[in-house]
């Protein structure tokens, strides 16, 4: 295993991180009801982690049953507290929330102190604005540090860039968790203005929001070649000094050959590598009506995510990614500020991108193709289901809270 310093917070974790997104049973509420089968689950990929090397471990309060999980799994394990370092986030909108919920997590995870605390979801400019009020959730969060309970304090964002880029300008934060890969690098600016500032750089889920690497296209499969999508992505995030760690929601013992890859010795030559990277930009800069993802079309009276839609418009030109493209597409109207838009059909053809487009795109009709290409009923209602679901969930767990009980 490899080890990297994580930023200014001067800890040594692994390059892969253990998230905890996806244990069995994981997402079915309520959060302190925990299967046998969902804990022997969390209990052997822990132990397998630990075994490979692997001393990061991620989750957040917003997984349902995860802490709850890692708290039975780590106190069975018996691990010595030095030997790992844990990561929670939670999303508190007050300072009183925050110490509430900060503690609340602590009892979960079955633990004295939290090593990196990160505020989830500083997805837009409301949300940063609430972070960082005075006297607010980050202030307070700064408290528990010089208490103890906090060693460290940053935040995860799938905010666009410049929400991003102001936030590590506020110089209240020790790491950040973001996205960037091979097929998502408009982050790229986030990454050096990190480094520059010695903030570590966690990367969220590589292979499933990098592009669904355990199944590929054959496009991307046979370019890659000799390495896998995911050994080839890994090792392209790890290039860049500035990243520290790549989180795989590892939650089968079959899935940490395919992760671990991207650390194996095996000899591949550089120039090998660089015949891949060469391949595939290639692709990329032959698809005809290319969107450079400029966002000068934004903003879009309908609230259309124009250069996310043709992101998935071009990968679907050069690299034939279909499974990725309706997988993320879908996910619009249906997950809040977590990946905010509409659906390309709303557009209205209203012409105000057109003048702003650098490449004189014919956005409207491209914005149409891609909906037409990706748009799946069933995937959107699914995935509006379960962001519904989870929401009446939080609000039944805070109006009970709030009258003195609580949902076990």
């Amino acid at each position: 295993m490899e080890y990297r310093r994580f930023g200014k917070t001067n800890e040594k974790i692994s390059v892969i991180t253990l998230g905890g997104m996806r244990f069995k049973h994981g997402w079915n509420p309520p959060r302190n009801h925990l299967p046998a089968e969902s804990i022997k689950n969390c209990i052997e990929i822990t132990k397998k982690a630990f075994d490979v090397g692997i001393n990061h471990i991620e989750t957040a309060y917003g997984y349902m049953k995860s802490e709850n999980l890692y708290g039975i799994s780590l106190k069975e394990l018996g691990v010595p507290r030095d030997q790992f370092k844990m990561m929670t986030k939670g999303a508190p909108m007050t300072g009183d929330e925050t110490r509430a919920l900060v503690e609340e997590q602590l009892t979960s995870l079955k633990l004295d102190f939290i090593d990196f605390y990160g505020w989830h979801g500083i997805n837009n400019e409301e949300r940063l604005l609430a972070a960082i009020k005075p006297g607010g959730p980050v202030e307070v969060l700064h408290r528990m540090k010089e208490e103890g309970l906090v060693r460290h304090i940053g935040f995860s964002t799938h905010a666009p860039l410049d929400i991003i880029l102001r936030a590590l300008n506020t110089d209240l934060f020790s790491f950040v968790n973001l996205h960037y890969y091979y097929f998502f690098q408009r982050n790229l600016a986030a990454v050096q203005l990190a480094g520059k500032k010695d903030i570590g750089v966690f990367i969220i889920s590589p292979n499933e929001k990098g592009g669904m690497l355990w199944k590929p296209s054959v496009i991307v499969r046979e370019d890659c070649a000799p390495m896998t999508a995911i050994q080839f992505n890994g090792r392209f995030c790890l290039e860049h000094p500035e990243i520290t760690t790549l989180s795989m929601g590892i939650h089968e013992l079959e899935h940490f050959p395919q992760n671990l890859s991207i650390l194996s010795e095996e000899k591949i030559y550089t120039d090998k590598e660089q015949k891949i990277r060469g391949q595939m930009d290639g692709r990329l800069n032959e698809v005809a009506e290319l969107c450079t993802i400029c966002n000068e079309c934004l903003p879009c009276p309908e609230e259309i995510n124009i250069p996310e839609v043709l992101r998935f418009r071009n990968l679907l030109q050069a690299y034939d990614m279909e499974d990725y493209g309706k997988f993320r597409y879908n996910m619009f109207e249906g997950e809040g500020h977590w990946f905010p838009g509409n659906f390309a059909s709303k557009c209205t053809e209203c012409g105000d991108c057109l003048p702003r487009c650098p490449e004189k795109l014919e956005i409207p009709k491209l914005l149409f193709d891609t909906h037409n290409r990706l748009f799946d009923r069933g995937a959107w209602i699914k995935s509006k289901l379960l962001y519904l679901m989870l929401n009446i969930y939080s609000f039944i767990k805070k109006f009970v809270t709030g009258m003195g009980g609580g949902i076990r």
